[in-house]
């Protein structure tokens, strides 16, 4: 930390968090190397025969350089292609074709990869533009050396043009949803003189032979190189070869590797200084940097730019190529709380392209996005792309054609259900029938109704922009009906059945059926539109603020009620010791800073300063549950700053505790401490 001229990358760890697995997670991380929000990414593979979690940091075996979309490994991959330096015998499955290699020689950089691979004597680099790359192999013996490009999963094809030394891959590789048609274009161009023609070999497994084309499940190729060092050019599309091609003319052409890699670093240097901060010492400082790179990853640009200079993309819900900007991979029921507040303060430009693509969803499909991983996956309930919506509406992000367009979209869902479960509301009518989603007709029935309350809300605040005042005072009015399932007698949100009966086996710590990755100690305070409201319920705010006492004074005990198994987020939030604050988890973010949002910041200041010291760290085993697409990255940086978006969609955050001796975002210096009362209004950061 030497000032101005420090280099932020430096402390970034890309690792943060990748130390997870299947029943406990760290993170859920991967150490991405790529642009800021690009379409393309890469990793190193290091886990055998798994399409989901592919990266262990622990390991101490290599399978190949991966390119991927991957925004979770709950959601897994698409268009994923591996890169392999080899000798002979070639191999194309990872059970027999992985390398050893030294921890300690591996470079893992925001903009660069390096690996050494001890068993074939190679290098292997890679350095990304936003959807291209250059690759560069290093071979420490003479002859017999290949470049394997191998599958992951899905069908792929593989051809190599002698005249233009370039091989052309394409694969279908998704993980279901609404994707027609999907396939992923590869445009690798090799240096002149640089393949032995004679010298490659394609197959599946143990079938290898001589020749230059293949296609089919499980296939891959193998290009004999000529010398011992190679600078391959990588270009990637999702519509064609020929804009594959214009891709990796425009982001590359003659540029070398080191040029592209210095590059990448300006480029990624500029975006973790966006927000300064002078750290109360190096640990912060680290982990700091290493959040700054998270929120910066997610979500994936998937349009390119043809040759006439319009922007275009793959269109998943129809299979075709349509006009415009378009962004993928990021789950709204996550990154809604923090992610696009933050991009409101930080990435403002980047911000109207993705509300503007987000928007442009319901264009396509007929339904605004709720998580798009390529095409629309639907994974997580409910439509919080109303809050993303009503805050960027409310900052000036949203152009009002585009307005009128999302206002139509978030009044359908609202209304209308789907015939495809992953688009829309799931219960909306009922809900719009009863004034909350039955436990008899849909799961996790609390969180819908819940969250449907809020998004009426935004839906209010967006007939309010647009003076529709009939519309208003309809959501207006289903704005509260997050009341019709308060139990007074135990103070949670309870289920109900159609017929207005409570759900008679109630466990205030029993997880799943009724609520959403939680019980109702995690997900009953989910009011944030109305929390004064909420406290009422309770008999005012003293009353209310006693019970979030007792949810932190709770032990963290818990019942499966929902679920076959134990799932992750229970033993996450059991190993820790904040109650039942589930801080591993989205639904509790906003608990700590309900405290603050009713005027007692010191308990807030007790609880975040807490949990970032204990749950936080730029280590491999970082966060205290999954990332998610930047949503916990930014709860930890929101938090050291001293401020919170407890509600999106109001202009204003909450108070926390300033744990930095100083920040600045974008240049302007942030006193959190200097403004008086509880509430920063968001004209204070403009």
């Amino acid at each position: 930390m030497k000032g101005d001229k420090m280099k932020y990358c430096d402390y970034v760890n890309v690792k943060q968090g990748s130390d997870s697995t299947h029943r406990f997670s760290n993170g859920n991380t991967l150490p991405l190397c790529q642009l800021p929000f690009g379409m393309t990414a890469f990793a190193p593979q290091t886990a055998q025969n798994s399409l989901r979690w592919y990266y262990q940091p622990k390991s101490r075996s290599f399978d190949g350089i991966r390119l991927t979309h991957q925004p979770s490994p709950w959601i897994a991959d698409y268009g994923a292609v591996c890169f392999m330096p080899q000798r002979k015998p070639l191999n194309i499955t990872e059970d027999r074709r992985w390398s050893g290699f030294r921890p300690a020689d591996a470079v893992l950089k925001p903009y660069y990869l390096k690996y050494s691979l001890l068993r074939y004597f190679a290098d292997i680099e890679i350095t990304p533009t936003e959807r291209c790359a250059v690759m560069k192999l290093t071979f420490k013996k003479d002859g017999g050396n290949f470049l394997s490009v191998l599958p992951v999963d899905g069908k792929y094809s593989y051809k190599f043009s002698a005249k233009k030394n370039t091989l052309y891959v394409t694969t279908d590789q998704n993980m279901g949803g609404d994707c027609k048609n999907f396939c992923e274009y590869l445009v690798i161009k090799f240096p002149q003189g640089s393949v032995d023609t004679d010298e490659i070999f394609t197959g599946r497994a143990d079938t290898l032979k001589p020749g230059k084309s293949i296609t089919g499940k499980d296939t891959g190729i193998h290009i004999g190189l000529n010398g011992d060092k190679t600078e391959i050019k990588i270009g990637v599309s999702y519509i064609s070869f020929e804009q594959a091609q214009i891709n990796l003319d425009r982001e590359i052409g003659d540029k070398s590797f080191d040029e592209i890699c210095a590059q990448g670093e300006n480029i990624w240097e500029e975006y973790l200084s966006r927000v300064k901060i002078k750290p109360v010492d190096e640990k912060q400082f680290r982990t700091f940097c290493s959040c700054m790179y998270r929120a910066f990853l997610y979500p994936h640009k998937a349009y390119e730019t043809d040759s006439q200079g319009n922007d275009i993309h793959y269109c998943p819900h129809t299979g075709s190529v349509k006009e415009g900007k378009r962004y993928t991979d990021n789950g709204f029921w996550d990154t809604y709380r923090t992610c696009y507040s933050f991009y409101s303060l930080c990435a403002k430009d980047e911000l109207k392209d993705m509300i503007s693509s987000f928007i442009n969803e319901y264009r396509e499909s007929g339904w605004l996005p709720r998580w798009l991983s390529i095409g629309e996956r639907g994974c997580m309930p409910s439509t919080l792309i109303d809050a993303v919506i009503c805050d960027c509406a409310k900052k000036g992000f949203i152009s009002q054609k585009d307005l009128k367009t999302a206002f139509e979209g978030m009044k359908k869902h609202a209304e209308k259900e789907a015939e495809q479960d992953y688009f829309g509301r799931n219960g909306a009518k009922a809900y719009s029938k009863l004034g909350y989603v039955p436990c008899d007709r849909q799961r996790e029935s609390v969180n819908l109704t819940l969250d449907a309350a809020y998004g009426d809300w935004c839906i209010a605040e967006i007939a309010k922009m647009l003076g529709d005042e009939k519309a208003e005072k309809k959501y207006r009015g289903r704005s509260k009906n997050y009341a019709n399932l308060f139990d007074k007698e135990t103070g949670f949100m309870r289920p109900k059945y159609s017929d207005g009966r409570f759900r008679e086996d109630f466990s205030p710590i029993g997880w799943g059926r009724d609520y959403t990755e939680g019980s109702a100690w995690q997900n009953s305070f989910a009011v944030p539109h109305d929390i004064e409201g909420l406290a009422e319920l309770y008999g005012g705010k003293e009353k209310f603020l006693k019970k979030i006492d007792e949810l932190f004074e709770t032990a963290p005990e818990y019942e499966i009620i929902g679920y076959n198994a134990e799932i992750h987020e229970i033993t996450e939030m059991a190993a820790a010791d904040f109650g039942q604050c589930a801080i591993s988890n989205q639904p509790s973010f906003h608990i700590p800073y309900i405290y603050s949002a009713l005027g007692e910041t010191e308990k807030t200041a007790y609880w975040v300063k807490r949990i970032c010291e204990e749950a936080f760290s730029y280590e491999d085993d970082g966060f205290p549950g999954d990332e998610d697409n930047g949503s916990m990255a930014l709860w930890y940086i929101f938090s050291i700053l001293g401020f919170y978006p407890f509600c999106p969609g109001k202009l204003e955050f909450v108070k926390g505790i300033k744990q930095v001796k100083s920040a600045e975002i974008l240049g302007k210096k942030i006193d959190t401490e200097s403004i008086e009362g509880n509430i920063i209004p968001y004209d204070y950061f403009i």
